[in-house]
């Protein structure tokens, strides 16, 4: 069984140890899983490496390997918190699953990032112990049907190890994010806004009136820690 990973501009995977900077659990120490490949389009995405074949050389930034070397990448990094981002990781969620088995085994704590569109299959969800689910607004780009499938929406809202993590480019944007919480019936609890962007200065900015809009509303909010400290730096 083989996975498809990004790499780093010296050819190594993209698994590497850090801070966790966004979500509830920022500023955890986590291991980092990045897969590759992704069925959305985001506008704003800062990890088009990962799928964008017009704009990146796919043969340079996906490297494919067997589940036991990745999982000798992870051992090796020590500590026992995993997070498996993207891409869009759950388009390989077969293979994740068989990746993220023994793992679990060996008492690693798992976290999973998700755009919120395909369904996990019965594997998965016994292994994951948070969902950080990502659900891409109109300011995304992506079309609404490609976007928002009420199938995998509705699967996740009834988690209750989900969290529903949405990126607010305007205050108008909230608009969106009310009437998907209502439609999903997704509690305020599990609601987490956060700024966009790649730049201290926007997330500084844009972080003000969010915060002040989530104290108002009653929603959580983060800010991208990682943004703050290193930019947009890989692997960091």
């Amino acid at each position: 069984m083989m996975l498809n990973l990004t790499r780093f501009s010296n050819g190594e995977p993209e698994i590497f140890r850090s801070i966790q900077g966004e979500g509830v659990n920022s500023g955890i120490v986590t291991v980092f899983l990045r897969l590759a490949f992704c069925n959305l389009k985001c506008s704003w995405c800062d990890t088009r490496y990962s799928w964008d074949w017009q704009h990146y050389y796919q043969n340079s930034e996906v490297v494919t390997m067997t589940l036991k070397e990745v999982a000798e990448h992870i051992r090796a990094l020590g500590g026992k918190h995993i997070l498996v981002t993207g891409g869009e990781p759950l388009i390989q969620q077969k293979m994740l699953s068989d990746l993220l088995a023994p793992l679990k085994e060996e008492g690693y704590y798992i976290e999973v990032e998700t755009n919120g569109t395909i369904p996990p299959n019965n594997d998965l969800l016994s292994l994951v112990d948070q969902w950080n689910v990502s659900p891409k607004l109109e300011n995304s780009g992506n079309t609404r049907s490609a976007r928002e499938l009420p199938e995998a929406y509705g699967v996740f809202s009834n988690l209750s190890s989900s969290y529903f993590k949405y990126v607010i480019q305007a205050e108008s944007d909230l608009n969106e994010v009310l009437s998907l919480i209502r439609r999903y019936q997704i509690a305020p609890s599990k609601v987490i806004l956060m700024p966009e962007g790649t730049k201290r200065e926007t997330i500084l900015t844009r972080g003000k009136w969010l915060a002040d809009l989530c104290k108002n509303q009653g929603y959580r909010f983060c800010t991208r820690l990682h943004i703050l400290l290193w930019e947009s730096t890989r692997g960091m």
